[in-house]
């Protein structure tokens, strides 16, 4: 039943994957929501931890059998060639006594239970806690690749938007040349002009060549960091890319207890503290309940399935108690101790470092979250002033009143005032998930 259940609950899975291949493949738009769903379902990162789950749980289905009553079977035939002789004097001549038979089988079964064994026991509790760190790392997992997945969703975004400001541009100083080109032949425009601006538009397509294999790469990284084929044409809207008004709020006292990466350092401890409990256990005795029963046959001849069988058959059983109480063992026990204690310390710095990292991370967002806002409205207004400082030289260019260089500077300015303005926007995104992250609702993005 509960296999049905499982198995009913994985068909939605596949059908939204089916469903989001045959958005992708037929409409070739990749919202960001879309694909941070897509890369949870897909990553291959994502998959393994999963499997890491599977494992944990037979892992602690292997530790549980210690506990669990051990049966075992036995069975064996042995032929003596030559049979061993006992002498005795019975008040006259000595008389040997053959012992045994050539031929001899024996079939058995053994049981043996613990009864009370600390070790055992600590090693269930320890099997158990490690499923639930192999979730919570599995969980992180998710969280690693919605972040990862994310920053490269808005660096395609952005170098795209980089890319419009060069076609822009291009076309633009193209229509410069065709000026400059006429002027040129009547004799207005000097021959180092057409020049400068043919290296000009040379420049341009340059960049633009570079900037659309940049963005070709951060395609491909963005669909292996999600798990898609990289052959797979997507398409990023334009509206993914927002223009930023005002900051997010911030908290003043940041609580880590949602986090996973602390959780997963709960967990860890209380690994570390079984594992020290399961070296102290070795100190104590064990407790086991023992038993067998054997049938044993001896004949002259192999005989045993004939119908005239002369075997002689009989059969043994027993039942015991073994007790174990460990006495020395050379101090091997108490340096496992002293090293679990170790162990456990360094898990405490480790948590104290992990916080204040987690600490720093949340500020340094909440500080490039400011210098990116104060960032796109110096550029935003910068953008403008340069578009209208552009368009006044060429107006002036078109009429005498300036030169090509001062063009040429102007249309320079308003490129890296666009461009400016697009890298401030994915910091600030990149900033954006980093304190959405900080406040452990990374997977509010989905």
């Amino acid at each position: 039943m509960n296999t049905i259940i499982k198995q009913m609950k994985i068909i939605p899975v596949l059908l939204l994957g089916l469903l989001l291949s045959n958005t992708v493949s037929a409409q070739q738009t990749l919202t960001l929501k879309e694909a941070l769903n897509y890369a949870v379902q897909n990553s291959v990162k994502v998959r393994k931890s999963k499997l890491d789950i599977d494992g944990g749980r037979y892992k602690t289905e292997e530790i549980r059998a210690q506990a669990l009553p051990q049966i075992t079977g036995t069975a064996g035939l042995t032929y003596n060639p030559i049979i061993g002789k006992l002498v005795a004097d019975f008040g006259g001549a000595p008389q040997s006594i053959k012992l045994g038979q050539n031929w001899n089988s024996s079939a058995g079964i053994q049981l043996s239970q613990q009864l009370f064994n600390q070790t055992v026991f600590t090693g269930l509790q320890a099997a158990r806690s490690s499923e639930e760190y192999y979730n919570l790392v599995s969980q992180l997992t998710e969280e690693q690749i919605i972040e990862l997945v994310a920053n490269n969703y808005y660096s395609v975004l952005v170098n795209r938007q980089q890319l419009n400001v060069l076609d822009t541009n291009i076309k633009n100083v193209k229509a410069i040349e065709k000026i400059i080109a006429t002027q040129y032949q009547s004799g207005l425009a000097k021959k180092i002009d057409v020049d400068r601006i043919k290296v000009n538009i040379t420049n341009l397509q340059t960049q633009r060549e570079q900037t659309s294999n940049a963005i070709t790469q951060l395609e491909n990284q963005l669909k292996l960091s999600m798990g898609m084929p990289v052959h797979t044409e997507v398409n990023l809207p334009k509206t993914e890319l927002a223009e930023v008004t005002q900051l997010p709020q911030f908290t003043d006292s940041l609580s880590f207890a949602n986090r996973t990466e602390i959780k997963i350092l709960d967990t860890q401890d209380k690994l570390y503290w079984l594992q020290r409990k399961a070296y102290v256990s070795e100190y104590y005795p064990s407790l086991a309940l023992t038993g067998n029963y054997t049938y044993s046959s001896q004949s002259g001849g192999f005989d045993f399935l004939s119908s005239n069988n002369t075997a002689i058959g009989f059969g043994a059983s027993a039942v015991g108690l073994t007790l174990k109480v460990p006495i020395f063992n050379g101090f091997l026990t108490r340096s496992k101790i002293r090293q679990a204690d170790v162990d456990i310390k360094k898990a405490k710095e480790d948590r104290r470092e992990s916080t204040n990292s987690l600490n720093m991370a949340y500020e340094n967002a909440k500080i490039q979250l400011r210098n990116s806002l104060s960032t796109i409205t110096a550029q935003k207004q910068n953008v403008q002033l340069a578009d209208e400082i552009y368009r006044s030289t060429q107006n002036n260019y078109n009429n005498g009143l300036a030169n090509l260089t001062d063009l040429l500077d102007t249309e320079t300015a308003l490129t890296e005032a666009q461009n400016s303005y697009n890298q401030a926007l994915l910091n600030y995104k990149i900033a954006e998930i980093q304190l959405i992250k900080s406040n452990g609702n990374i997977k509010s993005l989905l």
